[in-house]
């Protein structure tokens, strides 16, 4: 019994042994469009532009597109002096506003906040 199950392991290793002779790697060779190679470049431009900080953020609204327009232009209208910015995250429209330093502040400006969107919340975006 033992000796079938040493023959059998040396017949394993020498059919390997054998057959890792005739393995051979292929060449491959890729061509890339150089429009390529530009549209690539830009894209990481714009992404290592698009910063998301540590600062403390005000969410408004989640959902459509449309409606997520709707809600930021509303928002502009009644507090002209914060900024917003309609956030993407499939397969929803986030719209968020401010950016604050501190937490106090941000809490400050949550409530007034509340006052016309009641679903408002606050956040700390992480990128």
């Amino acid at each position: 019994m033992r000796k079938l199950k040493i023959r059998r392991c040396l017949f394993v290793a020498f059919f390997l042994i054998k057959s890792s002779g005739y393995i051979h790697a292929q060449d491959v060779t890729v061509t890339q469009d150089e429009k390529f190679v530009q549209l690539l470049n830009e894209k990481r431009k714009v992404n290592a532009s698009i910063t998301v900080n540590d600062k403390y953020k005000i969410q408004i609204f989640y959902g459509e597109n449309d409606k997520a327009r709707k809600a930021l232009s509303e928002f502009k209208r009644e507090f002209s002096d914060t900024d917003g910015t309609i956030v993407f995250e499939s397969p929803t429209y986030k719209v968020w506003v401010g950016s604050f330093n501190s937490r106090i502040d941000a809490e400050r400006m949550l409530a007034k906040v509340k006052e016309k969107f009641p679903y408002a919340l606050l956040i700390k975006p992480n990128k």
